[in-house]
């Protein structure tokens, strides 16, 4: 169709509408490229007036190569051919500065089609090529980044979780090339349990939800290996907020999972070495104690022997007797603690009480260079601790002292009242006269496996134990030190208003209803003619049996109101025959008795309770009473 001729009025209105284009160059070139018309936008766009250009060729608005290259003539000649030529590249303004532009040119014909001119229309497009060529730059450049990145596996999901992309480090972690993943759903990567539990579902769901979804978690390779990885799953908003899909970075954090894991393994030998190494320093002091003890005790024997001993002497050597016995009891229990792994067991105390009866331990360990002196000046110092943890705080503390002073000193170990976090505390201050601490070593001593003695000499976990300890029973510990004058390490702990519990008054039996019928269990002839006889003395019926077997036999012959049994013996333990009796009589208490072990026996096993060695006819009697009431025994 040719255009039909334009009225004059309308032409005039048209050239006002072309002239009010300020953001287009618009203008028109004759048959051979000359400027024919002019408006506004084209002087924006080039800097020339229509004086300055009608009548020029339109080649001069190009480059001198685009010239060279016949580019203005060939693209009159394609738009004649063609009927529309469309172009971007640089052209020149008038000043000879490039700008960027987006050219259309289209052929103009008369009434009858003839070719009359054509139709130039440009714009400049300068500033959107620079964000074009800027983000593709930056895409360029992240995209190497993103392939630079070996250590980390980067790519991309949709929003159902069909991988998009793959860098090179997701093929060096996983395995697997590009073209062998993408497509597929990440869900390849997830083990055949996490799978199962719709873990990956679960996984874009959090992360769509919150922001953000991160963990650490076993996946698998292409050969099927698992590794242990770090996973971060962000969702991918596009510039109108649509969710598009989910970037997704997964490290290999295997070796720093296993690093860890041997860090704690040694971190826990380390520590069962350092209760050993305490037993080590107890060890002569306690040596000579237990020869103290075995003298007095043999001593009185020698003389309770004498037909013609006045009663009140023989009640003398008897109270001897015993309270040596406790004592030689008290030091077991503390060797047997030290030496093995315990679960914290905390029990309100007497700070005063507990410190006082433990200096002659502590004594004996520092040897005669160091003088040791205790002071209970705290009033009503009941704290909740684990006793074995505290006395472990108390001799580490002891022996860095000692250690701060290898020509002597002295050693104050005080109790005093304090504040911790604005509650009512008790402070226990040990204070040594010895070489004294850096501000530099202050700073770190309570770091594991910080030491300043020589390799062998020291594991570095004395005052973290110290540190531990006090964090653990709600307080803290402090260090005060100066150079050659001496240290003092405070631990702090929370007072509590509870008192101790009360143990059974000294000399006094617990009531046990006479008659009672017990079956003994004891391998060891001497023990179990004792306790046969302590029972009988209390008002016992007793039947004795010298192995869990024998005993398994008599339980199928008579009945019994309690078993009391040694939990270490051959074939059937104590706990093996306690088990046992729950499944067969479940109703019957046991009573366990042990020198050296605090096993138990597990949820759901019959009433029982154990009882450590030594014991006497106190201790022996409250065990019975409490284990028969828990039982519901003497209600029955």
């Amino acid at each position: 169709m040719t255009p039909s001729p334009m009225p004059e009025a309308a032409e005039a209105k048209f050239q006002l509408l072309v002239d009010a284009v300020t953001d287009y160059a618009l203008y028109m070139l004759d048959l051979e490229g000359r400027i024919a018309t002019w408006n506004s936008g084209a002087y924006k766009a080039k800097g020339y007036t229509a004086e300055e250009i009608v009548g020029r060729h339109f080649s001069c608005l190009f480059t001198a190569e685009d010239r060279a290259s016949d580019l203005p003539q060939r693209a009159l000649r394609l738009a004649a051919k063609e009927g529309r030529f469309e172009a971007e590249g640089w052209r020149v303004r008038k000043d000879g500065s490039l700008f960027f532009a987006n050219s259309i040119i289209e052929p103009i014909r008369d009434a009858v089609g003839e070719l009359v001119g054509y139709a130039k229309i440009s714009r400049d497009i300068t500033k959107r090529r620079e964000r074009e060529q800027a983000l593709f730059e930056a895409e360029q450049r992240f995209g190497l980044l993103v392939q630079g990145v070996k250590d980390c596996a980067i790519y991309m999901l949709d929003t159902q979780g069909i991988i998009t992309n793959w860098n090179t480090g997701a093929q060096a972690i996983k395995g697997y090339e590009a073209d062998e993943v993408v497509g597929k759903h990440f869900s390849i990567f997830y083990t055949d349990d996490d799978r199962i539990a719709g873990t990956p579902g679960k996984a874009l769901a959090a992360a769509l939800a919150d922001g953000k979804y991160e963990t650490d978690a076993w996946r698998v390779r292409k050969d099927g290996s698992l590794f242990w990885a770090n996973v971060l799953l962000d969702p991918i908003h596009d510039e109108g907020g649509k969710h598009v899909g989910f970037a997704k970075i997964t490290r290999d954090i295997t070796e720093k999972r296993t690093a860890q894991e041997q860090l704690e393994e040694t971190r826990g030998a380390l520590l069962q070495s350092q209760k050993l190494q305490a037993i080590g320093e107890l060890t002569g002091g306690v040596a000579h104690d237990f020869n103290n003890l075995l003298t007095v005790i043999s001593g009185a024997a020698e003389m309770l022997r004498k037909p013609d001993l006045p009663e009140e002497k023989r009640a003398r050597y008897i109270d001897n007797i015993a309270t040596t016995v406790e004592r030689a009891s008290t030091l077991t229990s503390h060797l047997l603690t030290f030496s093995r792994r315990r679960a914290i067991r905390p029990e309100v105390i007497d700070l005063n009480v507990h410190l006082d009866a433990w200096g002659e331990v502590l004594s004996r360990s520092l040897g005669s260079g160091v003088a040791l002196s205790v002071k209970a000046a705290a009033a009503r110092a009941h704290v909740e601790v684990d006793p074995t943890e505290l006395e472990t705080a108390i001799l580490n503390a002891a022996v860095n002292a000692r250690d701060a002073m290898p020509e002597g000193g002295n050693l104050l170990i005080e109790t005093r009242d304090a504040a911790y976090e604005g509650e009512p505390a008790v402070a226990i201050d040990i204070t040594d006269t010895g070489s004294g601490m850096s501000a530099e070593t202050i700073a770190r001593v309570f770091e594991p496996f910080f030491t300043t003695k020589a390799i062998g000499e020291g594991t570095g976990l004395g005052l973290s134990q110290i540190h531990g300890f006090a964090a653990q029973a709600g307080g803290v510990a402090e260090i005060h030190s100066r150079i050659d004058v001496g240290t003092t390490l405070t631990i702090i702990l929370p007072k509590v208003d509870r008192t101790p519990t009360a143990n059974q008054p000294r000399g006094e039996l617990a009531p046990i209803p006479p008659g009672i019928r017990v079956l003994l269990v004891e391998d060891n002839m001497q023990v179990l003619q004792f306790a046969e006889q302590l029972l009988q003395d209390l008002g016992c019926s007793v039947v004795c049996a010298g192995n869990a077997a024998e005993a398994l036999a008599l339980l199928q012959e008579r009945s019994f109101d309690l078993v009391f049994t040694d939990i270490v013996m051959p074939g059937l333990s104590g706990i093996d025959l306690a088990r046992q009796l729950h499944i067969r009589a479940p109703e019957l208490p046991v009573l366990l008795a042990t020198g050296h072990s605090e096993q138990l026996i597990g949820e759901g096993a019959a009433p029982s309770l154990v009882l450590l060695k030594p014991y006497g006819a106190e201790t022996l009697s409250a065990a019975i009473r409490q284990l028969l009431d828990h039982s519901g025994a003497l209600g029955a």
